[in-house]
């Protein structure tokens, strides 16, 4: 088992608070962001969403790019399903004493109940006039966050020597986890495995032309 981050010990008493606090229906995830494929050290109550360590991170980089933490290290009150159940997910990013970002916790709710009574009593009233829905925010944190995952992606990979089948890999990963929703990172990408951006975009296809 790969040793903890001790920058992220302090947040392991605090996962598991927040579950004794907010109770059975809350998952508390601790991730170490240094190694992102494999980003999951620790779970409180894994049974919400059925995270387990070793896991790689899933939703919170699309939260922070589509909620708006740009100038901020959190992102709280997003949604998604997973397992049939909508749940409720709050992250904040962890950084160390230099600034670095290096882990993060997520909070997941599962609101299914909560939810199901809420749209019953809806459907009695009218309907809300429709939105335009907004382009998704970008800013400062967001942008340093997902280019250090980039960069922990990639860490340890001499790119001149990943095969065309682990570059398609590498970007796949990336593809499901949202980096690419920023602006800018096939541009990093492309420069961190030393190809073009269209061989990026041509390797984007493939990769989710196989899912």
């Amino acid at each position: 088992m790969k040793k903890l981050n001790l920058g992220l010990a302090p947040y392991i008493p605090l996962a598991d608070m927040l579950v004794e606090t907010f109770g059975k229906e809350c998952e508390v995830v601790v991730h170490d962001l240094t190694d992102p494929e494999h980003s999951v050290v620790y779970v409180a109550n894994g049974a919400v969403t059925g995270r387990a360590v070793g896991q790689g991170f899933e939703h919170f980089v699309k939260d922070m790019l589509l909620m708006g933490g740009g100038e901020r290290d959190y992102v709280a009150n997003g949604f998604f399903r997973k397992n049939e159940k909508l749940i409720r997910t709050s992250s904040v990013l962890i950084r160390d004493c230099e600034g670095k970002l290096i882990g993060a916790l997520c909070i997941n709710l599962d609101t299914t109940r909560v939810v199901q009574q809420i749209e019953y009593l809806q459907s009695f009233l009218p309907k809300p006039p429709q939105q335009d829905k907004a382009s998704p925010p970008e800013g400062n944190r967001v942008e340093d966050m997902v280019l250090s995952l980039i960069d922990n992606i990639l860490a340890g990979c001499d790119s001149r020597l990943l095969t065309r089948e682990e570059r398609i890999e590498k970007i796949r990963f990336m593809d499901t986890r949202g980096i690419f929703q920023m602006k800018g990172s096939i541009e990093k990408v492309a420069e961190r495995l030393g190809i073009n951006k269209v061989t990026v975009y041509s390797y984007l296809d493939e990769a989710r032309g196989k899912r």
